[in-house]
């Protein structure tokens, strides 16, 4: 029935629109609070033991996520689950794997105060910030004020994710009709669209829209528990359930999956193709998906390259 049903739904998406939108090229991000957000986003006085900062985890020179399976955080804790990019993130429906923050600046909020990333509370954030004279002059300046509340801080860097887009991947420029693909890069598409990768994976993000389940054909196992929707929802039938992640910039942001079960992009379109589509590619069908996801790489966000 579940095959069925993928049929049916692959062949209304040949008939309807295209299910993947370019990145804005336009990015209406306030420039002032997007550099002070990134100054506080690459600050460790903001965890308690002054180890680690935002890019600790979220390397943006890098696709920015994270090339271990998991983080470390205060004290050289290990997290629970992998640290996705903050490329794009904006365009994301939720936060986090089970989606449990609404918002970027509700996301920001969680690490700040969790014992085993940051181990910071509002109060110290206010502390340390409003100690340094070059903090209280900047947000002076971006906010007009003189005394710098937490929520302000958390707002700087959530700005500085607001910036975090990256436009003109070639597949961009594609659905603008401004170039062509190649023969094996169009091809790569068409596999991705008819197997039932293009079900999750769609929208401006490609991805980031939705909660899918890990292991729809068959139960994905895992030797470790990760959180997952079902602790957000207290209900069975969410186990194993994340938010698609994007495919935006997927070449740049190994290991893949909450998991960091699959190192390379070959190894997590055999786990998905097994486990969520209920069939098995071949090599060559392998390397022209590889190729297309290879065109989804984009522009580094201007923001990056200011002093």
């Amino acid at each position: 029935m579940m095959k069925f049903l993928l049929f049916i739904f692959i062949v209304s998406l040949s008939n309807a629109a295209e299910p993947i939108s370019p990145i804005p090229l336009e990015n209406n991000a306030d420039i002032k609070k997007a550099q002070l957000g990134k100054e506080l986003f690459f600050d460790t006085l903001l965890s308690k033991d002054n180890s680690t900062a935002c890019v600790s985890c979220h390397d943006v020179y890098t696709g920015g996520a994270d090339s271990r399976v998991v983080s470390e955080g205060f004290a050289n804790t290990k997290g629970n689950i992998q640290a996705p990019t903050v490329f794009n993130a904006k365009y994301n429906f939720k936060q986090f794997w089970n989606g449990r923050a609404n918002n970027l600046k509700e996301q920001a909020n969680g690490p700040m105060n969790n014992p085993a990333e940051h181990n910071m509370n509002p109060k110290l954030v206010e502390e340390r910030v409003n100690a340094l004279k070059a903090y209280k002059e900047k947000f002076k300046v971006a906010y007009g004020v003189s005394n710098i509340p937490y929520d302000l801080v958390l707002d700087a860097i959530v700005e500085f994710e607001n910036a975090l887009t990256t436009p003109n991947a070639k597949f961009d420029k594609f659905l603008r009709n401004e170039v062509e693909l190649s023969k094996e890069e169009k091809e790569g598409y068409i596999i991705f669209k008819q197997a039932g990768c293009i079900i999750c994976h769609n929208g401006v993000n490609i991805g980031g829209n939705s909660f899918q389940k890990m292991g729809t054909f068959l139960e994905y196992e895992s030797n470790n528990s990760y959180p997952d929707r079902a602790e957000i929802t207290k209900k069975e039938e969410n186990k194993n359930v994340f938010k698609v992640p994007t495919l935006r910039n997927i070449t740049l942001t190994a290991p893949y999956f909450h998991d960091g079960s699959a190192k390379t992009l070959e190894k997590a379109i055999e786990i998905m193709s097994k486990y969520n589509l209920g069939q098995k590619f071949s090599d060559e069908d392998v390397k022209k998906i590889v190729l297309f996801l290879g065109i989804l790489k984009g522009e580094t966000p201007e923001i990056l390259e200011k002093l």
